[in-house]
């Protein structure tokens, strides 16, 4: 009988092997895959009435009487992120985003047959704003109660939180989500320009209109709507909107005038003189300095404005080289596994638009011939998108926990998503009403995996050490946001094009000897193997096998083990609380090799064993 068990688990593992070598590419590589989840994520985040194509069947109409007591049709737009409020400073962002890609990668985007889902994409979020636009110079930018909205755990579907709908307007101004919504517009009609010309006029115009407002009732929306002060702060001012805003007015028109105007204002409005080391819904110098590098790079450098041209982009090179750590030191900072890292709060909507600026830019000197020139280094194109390669691999599973951060893509993601439709039964699967209580105490606070899966959502990401807890709860990590998602859809279609380079990244490297902070390097397979009964309490054995699964010999190994009533052999005891190293007898683990754990539990549950610290080399 041994042999034979012998027999079969040889063939069940030549069976294993035949079926990996039959793999065309791991799955962080599968751009194709990343860009067709990435538009399904768009698509769970639609509010308003459903069309019967949709390919995400789970979720419902929503939000069916937003603005009416306004007296305002506001309904449709995008869902922020986990909750189902309507920001508008972060969703025209995001439709800014998601057109850039499209005029830069349009050629990809057909290839992988989804140009027609990205531009769907694209309108579901400009007819709102259209909507939104009710006069010349009054723009509703807000749906929802950030506050009543965060009280209560309940799908879409059901919501009962108040729909409370804000506009800004002469007298409360909101240049950045005026300026911010009139790029996306604008930006939009250059996409459907060769699509739907009268619906490209018709986004043109109110583009136009919102820009005035924007820039002749200045002032910060944040001053004029509390509600936004909370959320989406305006942290760096309007003025990067305001030149945000009349660059891609002048990419659509070729009007001259917006040029002037960028150009007038560029010293005062910050353009030309911050060095910026993030891009976001918030901050758009660095996509300012690369949108008018393009216009310099594509010969239109000797004008008046070339002087002016060239400033955006010295500025805009700043920041590419201290995205790919050229920058003298003055980088953006990165984990250990090599992922840049901006912030502690959804850091992968950094990465994104930083991997979509590093993209685009790298072809713009492609195109012109020219290299990238940073304090340590000329920088080939090549260069620069192999970079961003190695970021969006990262991303999608080359990182040292091997979890993709895309949702449903790959064979270990994110399965506790902090999002209440997906954290929620479909409307579909249970009928009743699931009320705003109930749906923290049956579905935020449980343990179970999502029953719904938000395929294409990036969540928030790891932390600085790259760290990843899966837990519903870790909101600044398991969130997915529409600003995160808009900006990498362009730059999947972009890699997805270059096949013969995929999986050529450097990517994530273990260095040996570093020292790793959590970590999944260990693969356990708990047995209870005895059990006794002794003056009245039942007694177990568990045997637990921890192979190492991390591809790399395991040099020093930090184990947490909590909920132990009994003794533990097989792994050493060492002088922090719960926590147990490799026992005398072992100095390392070869890949593959496994460690056995054997210990004693007086009734309850089995123990939790979880890699704390680990070393390879």
């Amino acid at each position: 009988m041994a042999r034979l068990a012998i027999a079969s688990a040889a063939v069940a593992l030549l069976v294993l092997l035949a079926a990996a070598s039959a793999e065309a590419s791991p799955a962080w590589s599968d751009y194709a895959g990343a860009f067709d989840k990435s538009l399904q994520f768009f698509e769970a985040q639609r509010s308003g009435k459903l069309p019967a194509d949709r390919t995400v069947h789970w979720r419902g109409d929503s939000a069916l009487t937003d603005g009416f007591s306004q007296g305002v049709d506001l309904v449709g737009g995008y869902y922020d992120a986990g909750d189902h409020v309507k920001f508008g400073f972060p969703m025209a962002y995001a439709v800014t985003m998601l057109s850039w890609g499209v005029l830069e990668f349009e050629k990809e985007m057909v290839a992988a047959n989804s140009l027609n889902r990205a531009l769907d994409a694209i309108r579901w979020g400009t007819n709102y704003f259209i909507k939104a636009h009710t006069e010349p110079n009054t723009l509703w930018v807000q749906v929802g109660d950030g506050d009543s909205d965060h009280l209560c755990w309940e799908r879409a579907e059901d919501m009962s939180t108040p729909r409370t709908a804000s506009k800004i307007d002469a007298s409360r101004p909101g240049s950045e989500v005026a300026a911010e919504t009139a790029a996306a517009l604008a930006a939009a009609a250059k996409v459907f320009r060769h699509y739907d010309s009268m619906y490209a006029d018709l986004l043109l115009m109110h583009a136009k209109q919102i820009f005035t407002f924007a820039d002749t009732f200045r002032g910060r929306y944040d001053d004029s709507l509390q509600c936004a002060k909370k959320f989406y702060p305006s942290a760096s001012g309007y003025q990067d909107e305001l030149l945000w805003g009349a660059a891609w007015l002048y990419e659509a028109t070729g009007d001259e005038d917006y040029l002037d105007y960028v150009a007038r204002n560029a010293e005062a409005f910050g353009g030309t003189g911050w060095a910026v080391r993030e891009f976001s819904w918030d901050n758009k110098y660095a996509g300012v300095q690369v949108l008018l590098s393009k216009v310099l790079l594509a010969g239109g450098g000797d004008g008046d404005y070339a002087d002016t041209l060239k400033q955006f982009r010295a500025k805009a090179e700043f920041f590419m080289c201290a995205c790919i750590q050229k920058n003298g030191g003055n980088n953006v900072r990165t984990t250990p596994g090599g992922l840049l890292y901006v912030a502690d709060w959804n850091n992968m909507q950094y990465v994104s638009s930083s991997v979509f600026l590093l993209t685009v830019y790298a072809d713009y000197l492609a195109e012109s011939g020219d290299k990238l020139k940073c304090p340590d280094a000329e920088v080939a194109p090549a260069e620069i998108v192999a970079f961003a390669r190695s970021q969006v691999d990262y991303v999608l599973g080359k990182n040292p926990l091997s979890m993709s951060y895309m949702v449903g893509h790959g064979d270990k993601f994110p399965t506790h998503v902090h999002h209440r439709g997906a954290s929620i039964p479909s409307v579909y699967a249970v009928n009743d009403t699931v009320g705003c209580m109930e749906g923290f105490d049956a579905y935020y606070n449980s343990k179970g995996a999502d029953p719904n899966v938000l395929v294409g959502a990036l969540v928030g990401g790891p932390d600085g050490h790259d760290g990843f807890v899966d837990d519903r709860c870790n909101y600044q990590r398991a969130e997915p946001t529409l600003a995160a998602a808009a900006p990498m859809c362009g730059v999947f279609a972009r890699l997805a094009a270059s096949p013969a380079a995929a999986g050529n990244s450097p990517g994530y490297q273990p260095p040996p000897g570093s020292l790793h902070i959590g970590g999944a390097p260990l693969e356990f397979v708990h047995a209870v193997t005895n059990s006794w009964e002794h003056n009245g309490v039942d007694h177990y054995r568990h045997t637990v096998t921890a192979k190492n699964t991390c591809g790399h010999p395991i040099t020093y190994l930090k184990l947490r083990i909590e909920g132990l009533t009994g003794p533990i052999y097989g792994v050493s005891a060492t002088h922090d609380k719960e926590m147990y190293g490799f026992p005398s007898w072992v100095t390392r683990l070869d890949a593959g090799e496994k460690l056995t754990i054997v210990y004693i539990q007086e009734g309850g549950p089995a123990a939790k064993i979880a890699v704390a610290e680990y070393k390879t080399g």
